[in-house]
């Protein structure tokens, strides 16, 4: 997949503290910046938003 692009909420500098995206029709898929090449997260296209949402309403410290 070569589609990637990164959070809006990368961060100052190099932005390496962030997830990148890539999508197609049927899927989400969700890796680290840190680490392209070990395991991505893969969602449902429909689900995908309504894990982002849930992730809103519990941010992380």
């Amino acid at each position: 997949m070569d589609n990637w692009r990164k959070s809006s909420y990368s961060g100052e500098g190099d932005g390496n503290s962030c997830v990148e995206i890539a999508n197609t029709p049927a899927h989400v898929f969700v890796r680290d910046t840190k680490t392209p090449s070990r395991a991505t997260l893969t969602f449902p296209a429909p689900a995908f938003t309504p894990f982002i949402e849930a992730l809103k309403q519990h941010p992380h410290p």
